[in-house]
């Protein structure tokens, strides 16, 4: 990607703009123009003069507008460009690229499920209908502890998810059914050998609301109760632990065996992002993307406000017209969403997203997308909704990543790839999250938190060298192999149902 020399890494030749691969001082050489000021590690410099009111340019797209004059070498940054949002004349299907057809069929060892369906994991589940339910919840995993978990060798843990709604809200419209999905999603997830549900009694997320809609059934591996029927939370506790040592054995029987890639769902996230974002974890993830839809896979992209100001080169791979326009409404429901709220889609870049070089939602949006790869986008899903299409798909869920990989796992994730160039300790049950550094600095500072150094991709390696390995990763991971999260005990408080509407 980049000389190891080279003081400046340019995207594209119609850029106005190239972004530091090291501090640059006062007077170092920019393509011929000279720093005019201190430039971190990953901002951007201007290679030509920029009137104010003018484009700028990265990725070969508009990333904002200069705000002022802006001279050749000088620093470029939110102190001198501004966001606008601006009309998109969107195309359809203009850019279908169909992944080749693999030379082979790679397999993980999976566990089968009665539904057909493969999963990476063998967990048991305390599902919580109601924030009132979640100290039962917990304490009936906290029963389970090491020495009698140890009895189990093939299941992975007991583990319970809390949120902190179900009550207080509409029973019915956008907040309420998007609630329900997760429910839905986590209650039938292949990652789960088996569930219990635990309740209250009088919220307005009702267990028996979710069983008789969405078709489920009690039995030996999913099991139901409320505190006000048990009669109290000590005895729903001790029922609660009950029915988990009577599930344990079951849930134990389970062995791994040859799955195909294709049954491989992976969520595409990021969190604390950089300017190298876009640059190495975010296309080496794509290509990686890319080799799972070639194998019949599926790649779940999610995170609708960071991929505003990109959306316009999704259409231009969706399937259809339906498809991208179903995208469409999502970016228009997202700008009424915070508009309601008096809030601005240039809200997203976080201040560590600013410190690490990315100046606007545009600018981060663009790097973001490109987690997708490069073949055809076959669907687009409500937070939440199972994904039923092969291939990239997108999943709509805000940037907020608890409540996004909350969505992608209950839409049937059954992966999680998470790149970071600022760092993060983000980590989920039952799907195991793999993380990706954007950058060898923050990889060695965090080594125990990171599985793959995408940094290398700025000291020589390739795009698709590194996309290989994650995907290879991708494959040993799904096997058994645990990832730095797992090591150290993330999942138990990542379980964040995305809230929409009012709270009564």
């Amino acid at each position: 990607m980049a000389d190891q020399a080279a003081a400046t890494v340019r995207l594209d030749p119609s850029d106005n703009v190239v972004t530091a691969i090291r501090p640059l001082e006062v007077g170092a050489d920019v393509e011929g123009a000279k720093a005019l000021a201190l430039i971190p590690r990953g901002h951007k410099v201007a290679t030509a003069p920029i009137p104010k009111g003018a484009v700028v340019r990265k990725y070969s797209q508009v990333i904002g507008y200069a705000a002022e004059d802006i001279a050749a070498g000088a620093h470029v940054h939110t102190h001198n460009v501004e966001f606008r949002a601006t009309e998109v004349e969107y195309e359809f299907s203009t850019d279908l690229r169909p992944a080749a057809p693999a030379a082979k069929i790679d397999t993980f060892m999976g566990y089968r499920r009665k539904s057909g369906r493969a999963g990476t994991r063998n967990y048991i589940a305390i599902l919580t209908s109601v924030n009132c339910s979640a100290t039962a919840a917990r304490k009936i995993a906290a029963a389970f502890g090491p020495e009698e978990m140890a009895q189990y060798p093939n299941v992975d843990g007991v583990v319970a998810f809390v949120h902190g709604t179900g009550c207080g809200m509409a029973g019915s419209g956008e907040g309420f059914e998007a609630l329900q999905r997760v429910m839905w999603g986590y209650a039938k997830h292949p990652n789960h050998a088996g569930v219990l549900m635990v309740g209250l009694g009088c919220e307005m997320n009702q267990i028996d609301w979710l069983l008789e809609a969405y078709g489920l059934e009690r039995g030996p591996l999913f099991q139901t109760m409320n505190i006000q029927d048990v009669a109290g939370l000590r005895r729903t506790i001790e029922l609660g632990v009950e029915k988990v040592r009577a599930m344990l054995p079951i849930a134990n029987e389970a062995r791994r065996e040859p799955c195909p890639a294709s049954e491989l769902m992976v969520a595409l996230q990021c969190g604390g992002s950089d300017a190298w974002s876009g640059v190495t974890a975010n296309p080496a993830l794509g290509y990686a993307c890319d080799l799972l839809a070639a194998q019949g896979g599926t790649g779940v992209l999610a995170e609708t406000p960071e991929i505003y100001g990109a959306e316009h080169l999704l259409t231009r791979r969706a399937v259809d017209r339906k498809t991208g326009e179903k995208l469409i409404g999502l970016i228009r429901w997202w700008e009424d969403y915070t508009a309601r709220n008096r809030g601005s889609m240039d809200n997203n870049p976080s201040p560590g997203n600013k410190k690490g070089g990315l100046t606007t939602i545009l600018e981060k949006s663009l790097g973001a997308q490109a987690k997708g790869g490069t073949t055809p986008l076959t669907g687009v899903y409500k937070y939440a909704e199972p994904v039923t299409a092969k291939g990239f798909t997108f999943m709509d869920s805000p940037g907020y990543d608890p409540a996004s990989v909350t969505g992608q796992i209950a839409s049937g994730c059954n992966l999680v790839t998470f790149t970071t160039g600022r760092g993060s300790a983000f980590g989920a049950k039952p799907a195991p999250s793999v993380k990706i550094a954007t950058n060898s600095e923050m990889y060695g500072r965090m080594v125990e938190d990171m599985d793959v150094n995408a940094g290398r991709i700025l000291e020589g390696a390739s795009v698709e060298e590194v996309g290989r390995e994650i995907y290879e990763m991708l494959l040993r991971v799904a096997s058994g192999e645990m990832t730095k999260s797992e090591a150290q005990g993330l999942g138990d408080y990542e379980f964040v149902p995305w809230q929409i509407g009012a709270v009564m």
